[in-house]
């Protein structure tokens, strides 16, 4: 008969480590981004400093938009004003009378 064969791997002494080091490759990934990514803890300020500049913006937004609104339910009414009419006219056909005084913005 003939000798069988085997093959015989010698164990890695690093072998066990594998699997640890990549593990706390990925956990230390995922706590450097949770302190430092876009949504990390230290992008928290810079958020809620850019929350309050829109909601400036939206407020002021809301008064100019208030503002228009109101210039524009008083043209809709039954009732045009004499003057918002004059002022549109003046402003399309780049009018104006002999006396007034014109200012340029």
């Amino acid at each position: 008969m003939f000798p069988m064969r085997t093959k015989q791997k010698r164990r890695s002494k690093l072998g066990p480590f594998v699997v640890p080091v990549i593990t706390m490759t990925v956990l230390a990934y995922f706590a450097l981004q949770s302190q430092e990514g876009r949504y990390g803890v230290d992008s928290r300020k810079e958020m809620a400093e850019l929350l309050v500049q829109r909601e400036a913006q939206l407020a002021d937004f809301a008064k100019e938009r208030a503002a228009l609104e109101t210039r524009v339910q008083s043209l809709r009414d039954g009732s045009l004003q004499r003057d918002m009419v004059d002022e549109r006219a003046r402003r399309a056909l780049n009018m104006g009378n002999e006396d007034e005084i014109v200012i340029l913005r």
